[in-house]
């Protein structure tokens, strides 16, 4: 299995993020994947330790994971060819945003105010309320 087959899975990308925020015991990492059981963890951990996106260090009765940035290299590199593509991509959507809000900010400002009897047409007439008359005693 290669990086790119062991982080398409879902729990051990989740695993990895969790990884991201600093090291964590097994007994913490099978917490985070409560629809998991331990030993389904522990083969998502021996498949990220294998490609190298993990290590692990005993601390007493306890293993410690944590993440090898470096594992991440590969992922990196190969995203690294693509971003080229996007930042093009990106760079013209932006100007067609910013071209499309402007069109709409000066067809706004063309637009004439309601005179009044067009205003008073779109609103519904109410009539004064009358005041009772008072009673004299």
């Amino acid at each position: 299995m290669d990086v790119f087959e062991a982080v398409a899975e879902p729990s051990r990308r989740a695993l990895l993020d969790v990884l991201a925020e600093g090291e964590r015991s097994a007994g913490e990492l099978v917490a985070t994947l409560p629809g998991l059981t331990q030993p389904a963890v522990s083969r998502h951990l021996r498949v990220l330790r294998e490609v190298g996106l993990v290590d692990v260090r005993q601390d007493g009765q306890r293993r410690i994971y944590a993440l090898r940035a470096d594992g991440l290299a590969e992922i990196d590199e190969w995203i690294g060819r693509h971003r080229r593509y996007w930042t093009r991509h990106l760079d013209a959507l932006e100007q067609h945003l910013a071209t499309r809000d402007e069109a709409r900010h000066e067809a706004t400002r063309h637009v004439a105010p309601q005179d009044e009897s067009t205003r008073h047409e779109a609103t519904p007439h109410v009539a004064p309320r009358q005041s009772e008359p008072e009673e004299t005693s």
